[in-house]
């Protein structure tokens, strides 16, 4: 089973989405499991203190590492990981970038253990001492590393045998293997066949599955072309 360890300050936010649709229905049937660390129940103090402020000046506040480094190693004592360490993530946004390929290396790691940062950050200590590896979901800033710990795990889930009632989405979808790898995916269509004027492309009637495929290469080429030119060098190189 996939297990997933959230250290943060906001433990109320959770399951939330992941309560729902595909996730939702995986974690009732016990396909991956949920473990919520409230930060705030390691304070050292009467008032619950979590942060600090930065050692050398600047503008915000920082978490404290004793409180965090007590929050992690809590999980030691969680039925869930004491047989096997959880492999530590830390949201933030000088991180490596969130990748479809890095969602499968992670889902190797049985225990997954994500932390959750808020204000400026975390001390830089905490992810020294328990190798922390630091994941980005992109070019952007958010209030804290809880939003982005909900992609990420949505990313993974999606991907457990089970999960998904055809497994072949996978092999199709954007980012997926086969000959739509580094590919954006191509257009959708389905009832009605007519809608305000619009008809759905005329290939996709006919019932010819070679042509089908055909039309969706190469409008997923079109797409990717147009809109991701990375990707669109790195699929001319694989090809």
């Amino acid at each position: 089973m996939f297990n997933v360890n959230i250290l943060t300050l906001f433990p109320e936010m959770f399951p939330g989405t992941l309560g729902q649709s595909i996730a939702g229905k995986a974690l009732e049937k016990g396909l991956w499991s949920l473990n919520v660390t409230n930060i705030r129940d390691f304070a050292k103090d009467k008032h619950n203190t979590v942060d600090d402020s930065p050692y050398g000046g600047g503008a915000g506040m920082v978490m404290r590492a004793d409180v965090l480094g007590d929050a992690i190693d809590s999980l030691n004592n969680k039925p869930s990981t004491k047989n096997q360490k959880p492999k530590l993530i830390y949201m933030s946004p000088r991180g490596k970038m969130l990748t479809q390929k890095k969602t499968e290396e992670l889902l190797v790691h049985e225990n997954l253990a994500i932390i959750c940062g808020r204000y400026e950050g975390i001390d830089q200590r905490v992810i020294d001492n328990y190798d922390v590896e630091e994941i980005s979901v992109g070019d952007f800033v958010l209030s804290g590393g809880e939003i982005a710990a909900f992609l990420l795990i949505d990313a993974c889930i999606r991907q457990i045998d089970g999960v998904l009632s055809n497994p072949k989405t996978l092999e199709e979808e954007s980012f997926g293997e086969g000959k739509y790898k580094n590919l954006l995916e191509y257009p959708l269509y389905t009832r009605p066949e007519i809608w305000r004027g619009s008809k759905v492309p005329s290939v996709l009637l006919s019932g010819n599955h070679k042509n089908i495929e055909d039309w969706r290469l190469k409008k997923s080429e079109e797409i990717t072309e147009n809109r991701r030119p990375d990707l669109w060098e790195r699929y001319n190189k694989d090809n």
